[in-house]
């Protein structure tokens, strides 16, 4: 058994696949920790100050070692142009395409980060988080949405998906995967340059419960794999974030060379695991809906322990949700999360 590590120590030593102690935990907890705010949405998700206040607050609360701080899924397309919609009680939206037609790619203006409320929101906060606890926990201050994403916000999901069924437009999607592509990686140099160890790049479309395999390999795999080519280092890693049953693209996955993959419970573990061992680290898959959110803490502590003795033999992996916890998840049911990794996990 190692000796205990610091929460950083933990978390750079399993993606770096080095010995470790035990089971590192993430929550992707960013609407739990302002559920309680009395603010209108708009307000409070423009606030980095609150929201990284709110972040240090929850780690102090549940002791979980990597906090990725976001404010939701709009703020890099905010800064590329689209509107953003605030709803009571929900993170920010997208819910217009700011392209008429794909023919109107090259029209797009280049993104401004700091001209975008939601993204200088983002930035304030992991910068405070930073300087609160960035010595200790693992932050990963979060540059939105990946390639694929951020041109189904821009194009519209509707008319990107028709677009590729059609097969008739691939030059006009290609040059719009490379515009976010770009617009991606600008945006991650920013968290890489303000210090933190690494940040996650969010591509739930690309999952098959969405597109084909094939598809991912046309569309969303090449662009994955220019965002990690152009950002990770010894010093930086990139999470790379897919929804859904992502067992017939897992191996795929592992081919953008991210150093962490998150992954929800829809995927096979035994699959994952066989694809990823010694060769990049797992996070994830817990149920956030059905076990976080309205599981027992007997069912938490079920699922945990099944996910740990799948997927922690020989390291790589990091125990967390397989996406954004609901702002009312129960708080017991994430101190059993944080238990388990320390009970069930050690090395």
């Amino acid at each position: 058994m190692q000796e205990e590590m610091t929460s950083l120590e933990r978390c750079l030593a399993t993606i770096r696949q080095r010995p470790h102690d035990r089971v590192p935990v993430d929550l992707h907890n960013f609407m739990m920790t302002v559920v309680d705010v009395k603010l209108p949405s708009a307000q409070l998700y423009q606030d980095g100050q609150l929201l990284g206040e709110a972040q240090v607050a929850a780690w102090k609360r549940f002791g979980h070692d990597m906090l990725l701080v976001e404010n939701g899924t709009a703020a890099l397309a905010e800064a590329c142009g689209c509107e953003v919609s605030y709803l009571p009680g929900s993170a920010p939206l997208i819910e217009r395409a700011l392209l008429g037609s794909l023919s109107e790619v090259a029209s797009i203006r280049k993104p401004d980060p700091f001209g975008s409320p939601l993204c200088r929101a983002t930035m304030d906060a992991t910068r405070y988080v930073l300087d609160q606890i960035g010595d200790q926990v693992c932050v990963m201050g979060r540059a939105d949405q990946g390639p694929f994403d951020l041109a189904s916000m821009i194009s519209g999901p509707q008319t990107l998906l028709t677009e590729m069924a059609v097969g008739e437009c691939d030059d006009q999607i290609f040059e719009l995967l490379d515009y976010t592509s770009d617009a991606y990686i600008l945006y991650a140099k920013l968290f890489k340059e303000m210090g933190c160890p690494g940040t996650s790049v969010g591509e739930a479309l690309c999952s098959p419960d969405v597109i084909s395999p094939a598809m991912y390999e046309k569309y969303c795999l090449p662009y994955g794999k220019k965002v990690v080519k152009a950002l990770q280092s010894d010093d930086f890693f990139l999470a790379y974030h897919t929804c859904g049953n992502t067992s017939r693209i897992i191996d795929r996955m592992v081919q953008t060379g991210a150093k962490v993959l998150e992954f929800d419970y829809k995927c096979n573990m035994a699959v994952a695991k066989r694809a990823t061992a010694a060769k990049t680290t797992l996070l994830g898959p817990i149920d956030p809906s059905g076990v976080l959110h309205h599981g027992t803490i007997e069912e938490v502590e079920a699922a945990c322990r099944a996910a740990i003795e799948v997927l922690a033999p020989g390291g790589g992996f990091i125990l967390g949700p397989g996406c954004a916890l609901p702002g009312t998840t129960p708080p017991e049911n994430i101190d059993k999360l944080v238990e388990c990794a320390k009970v069930y996990g050690k090395y």
